[in-house]
């Protein structure tokens, strides 16, 4: 994918939350940067002051943890149309406390949070794609699946996500998917001969 065609895709990805107008557009293009990932990248370290979040344009990300003995848990995962980002750490500019890692190669369009921010305080078509953006992929969607690790087994963890992620199954390998679900690879490995 080539940088024009990179930024078609996330002005009519943005358009889907809401339309921004052709000034608006050209301040945010200003302040982006088009990058080619490859695979085992991390764009983001925990322990690093992130200066920029990411716009997917082709590839796949995950957003891990690591816990005091090494053991890596996911997050997150973010493909193609989605903002990963280590947003407390930007909000706060502080060191991250996860990575962000890049699961095949990949493309991005990386934008620059500080100046982003600017824009946004200026910008009401902007502002207003961040909060619908927000109140579905941050406040919904992390609603959802925090009721879900209390409430629901590991069985019924695994149908939803393929019921929601039908194709990541195909992309992530299943030591990923066990440590998104909060079950180890041999766990995971038991339930999906089950269903």
């Amino acid at each position: 994918m080539n940088k024009k065609q990179a930024f078609i895709q996330l002005r009519e990805v943005m358009s889907g939350y809401y339309p921004l107008s052709d000034e608006t557009w050209q301040a945010l293009t200003e302040i982006c940067h088009y990058r080619q990932v490859t695979k085992q990248t991390q764009i983001c370290r925990v322990g690093e002051v992130p200066r920029s979040f990411a716009f997917v344009c082709q590839g796949l990300f995950r957003v891990f943890v690591l816990d005091e003995k090494g053991n890596e848990f996911n997050k997150n995962f973010f493909q193609e149309g989605r903002f990963p980002g280590s947003m407390t750490a930007l909000l706060r500019q502080e060191p991250s406390l996860h990575s962000i890692e890049a699961l095949e190669d990949s493309v991005i369009i990386e934008i620059n949070f500080q100046a982003f921010r600017d824009l946004l305080y200026r910008s009401e078509d902007l502002k207003l794609f961040h909060i619908h953006y927000l109140e579905r992929h941050w406040l919904l969607d992390k609603d959802t699946r925090e009721i879900r690790l209390v409430q629901q087994d590991a069985a019924e963890r695994y149908q939803a996500f393929q019921r929601e992620y039908p194709e990541l199954l195909t992309r992530l390998p299943q030591y990923h998917i066990a440590s998104h679900l909060g079950v180890t690879p041999t766990q995971l490995s038991r339930i999906r001969k089950k269903s």
